[in-house]
């Protein structure tokens, strides 16, 4: 697995053995399948790299506060301020945090248990202050720093870290019971193998893994409907299915490296998905250094797939979105209105025009424009292409479509319904097609764009690929960006596609 990538995939010919790829097919979700996503996962899930880190930042914020508001009312007031408090307050906050996180204090287990960890956190808070005493001691600061205010620090912070840790105990136990800290997973291969590493898993205290059963598409004794108590749901091909309909955030194969053609096939029908994938290496007797490796609890995995945006990449992307699209919308307000009043005046029929188009993780979602077409020519599944000179375009929408100022309304895409992004793949319509074929039958791997959220403008329109896509070539250029895009996402490059959005605009022989 050396070297592995997505260019290993592309090599990757057809199974011969198998009924398609899941990748240019739909399948209907078996019965057992369907009851499973009925019961659904609870809406989205809360990373825990972030909760820990939130935690963190409240934890020091809150210690910071106290100890500069102790010394203003204490120090500043029976006392001249001095410099060197606001120099050690916030060392002393830090030193807390490290702390705490060497007593392992920042993990789901001891947020949902503070009584039990309660003298871990007193231990690490009474550390600092036998630190700081000992500096006070040595480097003879004891006329600096009074003790009226690190008693009185010291007695307020650990008051103030009971009672924060007692309230995030409800917090996170409220979470947990909800499955929204759950890292709903499934095995990919089962049998002899899968047994240890079940096991393995199922082993582990205070565990956030929520295993949902197991895939496997062999149908013979080597693959038993249930291993260590979970059943077997499907095949591959349901997986994928299956993974549209409800969340799942990992899969662990559990097959051995050796057996590298089965995965390599395997991997080709699950990577569109925006789900981490791990191999296991529990039971493999092929060893690599320590750093290959990582590790669910006590179990180590190869990491193979990425989700593309994760963690505190969501929340970056979140507030860039939230912030820079609001500060858009109320930029192009006036634009809007003039829009609006142009379309209202040029035909009769509504201002917007809403169309279902394919979202993340394959959603169909409702995404707004500007109408540009003739009220009963309106086609919102995009059956025809609009073509150059196509009568169905109004005189406004012409001018509209080819500066994309119909796009604007999905501002409010981004603003309020939170399913659109400033930047991304650009959301097709769900039957789109390129001449005769419909996107997903003319480029291999083409939903894997949808493994981050779309948006309105993006890496491929930059780059010239915007407007029509009547041929094969333009969809597979388009996605060949976007793919680009997921693989080497950061808010830099979000910021630099929408600087060079207006440039891009100026291009219009493919906006028709």
């Amino acid at each position: 697995m050396d070297g592995f990538g997505l260019d290993d995939l592309k090599n990757v010919p057809p199974d011969p053995n198998q009924e398609g790829q899941g990748l240019h097919k739909t399948h209907a979700l078996a019965p057992r399948l369907a009851e499973i996503a009925s019961k659904g996962a609870p809406g989205k899930s809360y990373s825990t790299v972030v909760l820990t880190g939130v935690v963190r930042l409240v934890e020091f914020s809150m210690l910071l506060a106290a100890g500069l508001l102790l010394h203003k009312l204490y120090v500043g007031s029976y006392w001249e301020e001095s410099v060197d408090y606001y120099v050690a307050t916030p060392v002393m906050c830090a030193a807390a945090i490290v702390a705490f996180q060497s007593f392992d204090l920042y993990t789901t287990a001891s947020f949902r248990a503070p009584v039990r960890h309660g003298l871990k956190i007193a231990a690490g808070w009474s550390m600092v202050f036998v630190a700081a005493l000992a500096a006070v001691f040595f480097l003879k600061l004891d006329g600096v720093f009074s003790r009226v205010w690190l008693l009185g620090w010291y007695g307020v912070g650990l008051a103030l870290l009971a009672l924060e840790r007692a309230a995030l105990a409800v917090v996170t136990r409220r979470l947990t019971r909800s499955g929204k800290l759950d890292r709903r997973t499934v095995i990919v291969g089962g049998g002899a193998l899968a047994d240890p590493v079940l096991r393995a898993l199922a082993a582990q205290d205070d565990s956030d893994l929520r295993i949902l059963g197991l895939f496997d598409d062999r149908a013979d004794a080597r693959s038993p409907d249930v291993v260590v108590g979970y059943p077997k749901l499907g095949t591959v091909d349901e997986l994928v299915e299956f993974a549209r309909h409800t969340r799942i955030d990992l899969i662990i194969f559990t097959l051995p490296i050796s057996a590298e053609t089965r995965l390599l096939h395997m991997l080709r029908k699950l990577w569109v998905l925006p789900i981490d994938i791990r191999l296991a290496a529990h039971t493999n007797k092929l060893r690599f250094s320590p750093r290959s490796y990582s590790y669910i609890g006590d179990v180590p995995v190869i990491d193979v797939f990425d989700k593309p945006i994760a963690d505190w990449d969501i929340v970056a992307k979140y507030i860039f979105d939230k912030v820079v699209g609001g500060l858009c919308l109320a930029v192009a307000s006036p634009i809007l209105i003039a829009v609006a009043l142009a379309v209202k005046l040029d035909s009769p029929g509504p201002i917007l025009f809403k169309q279902r188009r394919h979202g993340f993780n394959n959603e169909v979602i409702e995404v707004y424009k500007f109408r540009s077409l003739y009220a009963d020519a309106q086609d919102p599944l995009a059956q025809r292409q609009v073509t150059r000179d196509d009568p169905r375009v109004t005189r406004v929408g012409r001018f509209i479509r080819k500066t994309s100022l119909d796009e604007l309304p999905q501002l409010f895409n981004v603003v309020f319904k939170g399913n659109l992004s400033l930047v991304g793949p650009r959301p097709h319509a769900i039957v789109a097609r390129a001449g005769d074929f419909l996107y997903n039958e003319v480029v291999d791997g083409y939903f894997a764009r949808h493994r981050v959220k779309p948006g309105i403008t993006g890496w491929a329109q930059i780059n010239g690929w915007r407007g029509q896509t009547d041929t094969q070539e333009k969809i597979q250029k388009r996605v060949e960006f976007d793919l680009y895009y997921i693989e080497n996402w950061s808010i830099l490059l979000d910021i630099y596609i929408l600087v060079m959005t207006p440039l891009a605009l100026l291009k219009v022989e493919n906006a028709y």
